[in-house]
């Protein structure tokens, strides 16, 4: 039996940028990304060539590059996707709207790519655009892996059509860092058994020290066991028979105990990662089933001794936070906390329009009440701080929970990010109203891009409610 490391898996990769869209949606959320991601393309290139999903690591090999801009307004980046091994095709406005033909020459070029000899493992598909959702849908038809990267809040129904969803959020955290934080994963500790299972050999009588020695070269080098085996076999024989016999069991047993070991390190490893790129708190039901595909002998053993699933969560990875309230969830407590469980936040119960809103948009199902306290935060914290996007959303978050408003760390990030898409200017110090009206614009114009049909009488119920009744 032989301990084997798994090799990241490596994905052939067809990447499509259309650069309009993304660079206009980073200019919003912030402009130090918009310039990374325009000037620097090779980094964040490189960043996204490695990771990992549920599935396990990957690396990305991305045989196709190509992105598409309007030369007569960002021409002047041009040269920095060219230097990068982008193919850049020019998409100038054709219309007197001042359209782009950036999305039929990106679908053309993808379903070329699609019946193309070479098969692409994955195409990533870089926009907020929901006009590619069929797109998306002919890719994952035909098989093939489907990433998204977006700047911008994009329709649910395109997010639902992508095996991986990486967010404004992640994308400008992404462009901007030099290690992504997509893949950062704790180092594993190695395994406190093996120093123990020394010291019998230690003490083996002299006589036996080479039958020892083989098994333990077998435990630490099991790849080259099989080339070892020819020039192993003539000493054997030189070895009493009563000492080698329990060594050779002791090294069967100890390679054993290892291999258990690398199995359940496996589905650690699976389970974090599943938890770190979740957009949301992650189902206890979703996360088990992740552990159970990287180590299939889990449920068998009782969750290795634990008895449970939540048990053993608790013990191998007890850097994640649970709640066993039905469904029950796990989470990375650096990105969310129990105020962002689903149902968790509302300290009333949602009408009927609230709840087709908070389901079909992806609104943050706050209160009325707990809306205002945010916004009047948030008009605060401007006033009295330079904006910063991940400084700003810590010192709101942290004055919400202060002030006892359930509001958790995702919501604060997504009414941000919502009133910077209208257009509003977070460093001119907007009043509490003008930052209710941004984000409550947002919102209806969520409902009306995922084509919800509105009366005047549900927009206005619609602001009076995600505008804490300040929006007016």
């Amino acid at each position: 039996m032989t301990i084997t490391s798994e090799p990241p898996r490596r994905l052939r990769s067809a990447l499509f940028v259309d650069f309009d869209n993304v660079y206009i949606g980073l200019a919003r959320l912030d402009p130090a990304a918009a310039e990374a991601f325009a000037t620097d393309p090779g980094h964040w290139l490189s960043e996204l060539g490695q990771g990992s999903d549920v599935d396990g690591d990957l690396t990305r090999r991305f045989l196709v590059r190509a992105c598409y801009l309007n030369p007569s307004v960002y021409s002047r980046f041009r040269p920095n996707f060219t230097r990068a091994g982008f193919q850049v095709v020019d998409c100038p406005s054709l219309t007197q709207q001042g359209k782009s033909s950036a999305d039929i020459n990106l679908v053309l070029d993808a379903v070329d790519a699609l019946a193309a000899t070479t098969r692409y493992d994955e195409f990533v598909i870089v926009s907020a655009d929901a006009d590619f959702t069929p797109l998306a849908q002919r890719c994952r038809a035909d098989d093939r892996r489907v990433t998204i990267i977006t700047a911008s809040p994009a329709a649910s129904a395109y997010r639902s059509v992508a095996d991986t969803v990486i967010g404004a959020d992640a994308l400008a955290d992404l462009v901007t860092q030099t290690a992504s934080t997509l893949d950062a994963e704790p180092t594993v500790e190695p395994d406190a058994a093996a120093p123990v299972d020394a010291a019998p050999e230690a003490a083996a009588p002299e006589a036996a020290a080479p039958t020892t020695q083989r098994g333990s070269r077998r435990a630490t080098r099991p790849a080259t066991a099989s080339k070892e085996a020819p020039v192993e076999e003539a000493p054997v024989e030189e070895a009493p028979p009563a000492a080698a016999a329990p060594a050779r069991a002791t090294s069967r047993a100890r390679v054993a105990d290892r291999v258990v070991d690398e199995a359940e390190a496996r589905a650690r490893r699976a389970v974090r990662r599943a938890v770190r790129t979740a957009d949301a708190p992650l189902p206890l039901g979703a996360a088990a089933q992740v552990a159970q595909t990287a180590d299939p002998s889990l449920a068998a053993s009782q969750w290795a001794g634990t008895g449970g699933f939540t048990a053993w969560l608790s013990r191998a990875l007890p850097d994640l936070d649970v709640s066993t309230r039905p469904p029950g969830h796990v989470w990375d407590p650096q990105r969310f906390g129990e105020a962002d469980l689903p149902g968790a936040v509302a300290d009333t119960a949602p009408n009927q329009l609230q709840r087709q809103v908070i389901a079909v948009t992806d609104t943050p199902g706050l209160s009325q009440a707990q809306y205002r306290v945010l916004l009047q935060t948030l008009a605060s914290d401007v006033a009295a701080h330079p904006f910063d996007r991940v400084a700003t959303s810590r010192r709101v978050h942290e004055a919400c929970q202060q002030s006892g408003a359930k509001v958790g760390r995702s919501t604060v990030n997504f009414v941000i990010s919502g009133v910077l898409y209208t257009g509003l200017s977070l460093d001119t110090k907007p009043t509490p109203e003008q930052v209710a009206r941004g984000w409550a614009d947002n919102v209806i114009g969520l409902c009306r891009g995922a084509r919800m049909e509105l009366t005047n009488g549900d927009a206005a119920a619609i602001r009076a409610w995600v505008g804490g009744g300040l929006a007016g």
